[in-house]
């Protein structure tokens, strides 16, 4: 520790002199130098791009580094028609222009754009002229040309396509044209069909990456309140989530059943679901904790499930959990194994209740009736879960599969829990669950 505190000074002390070193001007060029401050991911992807979609959480610093590449552009190439286009002239200017990180505050003293607000225009001491639009009106890019072009928040876009469209069109001089497209991801067609076009360049990013430049107290609170859902996957973690075709959960269902883990209460009765995996070492062991509240609603309180255990390890977190949550039942499924299910967990000391259940119909009749509580507002998840709410979106209506991974073995574990608590409630006691 002493060696890497050594290291750290000397380092330290090494930086102080070489800033001392620097003349006041070229320090004052520092400041405004973005090769210096920049990080990796706000750095130009390499290739022949036409496109460079940058898909970002908030406070990433999307403006800073769209606004540096046009600045970087206007500043090299005289002359240069530049297109900046937001999803109104408003957003424009107060972002794109005039915002802490737009292209007047980012700008040099010598090199600064001449602004004329009323005219929608900013130009550069060389003559490169870049020209505000608004999305909103997509006749508005009909005639103009342009070489490059900075289109802030593409999927808030209220017209997207046809702005999009149009503003291509305009794409018709200098040599290489190239536009920068930069936004908190949402899965708008737009965004969707950037993604697969060709010649589109995609960088993502999370809110977390800027932590030094933000506020450590916001960063905090926007964990605690979003960390893990689908608003703090999507607004914080730059994730584009959608849902897929004909999916059983779809992602608002999920997003509008969740609850803070204290208010759920006592429960009546907590099973334990497990889809154990076919091979030792292969897919995730699915071990999901519900249970039954005393209004009457069914609660998932943990996703327990482990990657890739052998058989000991799974069998032991399955009981871990029985202890946590004070579980009356495991429901584990058999099909790959038949009793080895039971007999591996009793080995892990288990003294509960397991029960074998064989799935003898497919995923989606298994997981119809589970879904079909959801939408009624029985089932909330106490708590966020990432890995087995994705899962989750990807069983579709008729036995289909389209979310992450091979298997759904988390869904699946989730879906035998609640089903044996669905049947107990109906029956007036916990049973096991048999699909035929």
């Amino acid at each position: 520790m002493k060696h890497a505190a050594d290291c750290t000074d000397r380092k330290r002390a090494e930086l102080d002199r070489w800033l001392k070193a620097l003349s006041d001007k070229k320090c004052a060029r520092l400041l405004t130098d973005w090769s210096w401050w920049r990080r990796a991911d706000q750095c130009p992807p390499d290739g022949d791009w036409h496109v460079w979609l940058l898909l970002a959480g908030r406070g990433f610093g999307k403006t800073r580094t769209g606004a540096e590449w046009v600045r970087a552009y206007a500043e090299g190439t005289p002359g240069a028609k530049i297109a900046l286009v937001a999803a109104s002239l408003l957003e424009a200017r107060q972002v794109m222009v005039e915002g802490e990180s737009g292209l007047l505050a980012i700008a040099p003293d010598d090199l600064r754009p001449d602004y004329e607000s009323s005219l929608r225009r900013l130009t550069w001491p060389n003559g490169a002229v870049a020209t505000l639009y608004s999305a909103a009106e997509p006749d508005s890019l009909r005639g103009p040309q342009h070489e490059a072009a900075w289109c802030d928040e593409i999927a808030k876009w209220p017209q997207g396509a046809a702005a999009w469209d149009n503003l291509m069109l305009t794409m018709r001089v200098g040599a290489r044209p190239q536009v920068v497209a930069t936004t908190t991801p949402r899965g708008v067609p737009l965004v969707r069909r950037l993604i697969r076009e060709k010649g589109v360049a995609t960088t993502r990013g999370r809110t977390e990456t800027n932590r030094l430049n933000l506020s450590p107290q916001w960063l905090a609170t926007m964990d605690a309140l979003y960390g893990g859902t689908r608003l703090g996957r999507q607004e914080l973690d730059g994730e584009l989530l959608d849902d897929v075709e004909g999916a059983l959960w779809p992602r608002a269902r999920i997003e509008g059943c969740r609850v803070e883990p204290g208010s759920i209460g006592k429960p009546v009765r907590v099973v334990i679901g497990v889809d154990p995996p076919a091979t030792s070492g292969g897919d995730a062991c699915g071990i999901v904790v519900a249970m039954q509240l005393r209004d009457g609603r069914l609660a998932v309180v943990e996703d327990a499930s482990v990657e890739r255990p052998a058989p000991a390890m799974w069998a032991q977190a399955v009981a871990s959990a029985a202890a946590r949550w004070g579980a009356e039942r495991i429901v584990a499924e058999s099909n790959m194994g038949g009793e080895m299910v039971a007999a591996v967990l009793h080995q892990a000391d288990m003294t509960l209740p397991v029960v074998p259940v064989h799935a003898s119909a497919g995923k989606a009749r298994r997981a119809e009736p589970v879904a079909l509580a959801y939408e009624r507002g029985q089932v909330v998840h106490a708590g966020a879960f990432a890995q087995l709410e994705d899962q989750l979106c990807g069983l579709q209506t008729g036995g289909g599969y389209a979310g992450p991974g091979r298997s759904p073995d988390r869904a699946d574990a989730c879906v035998w829990a609640l089903a044996a608590l669905l049947e107990g409630m109906q029956r007036g006691r916990v049973v096991g669950v048999r699909v035929v």
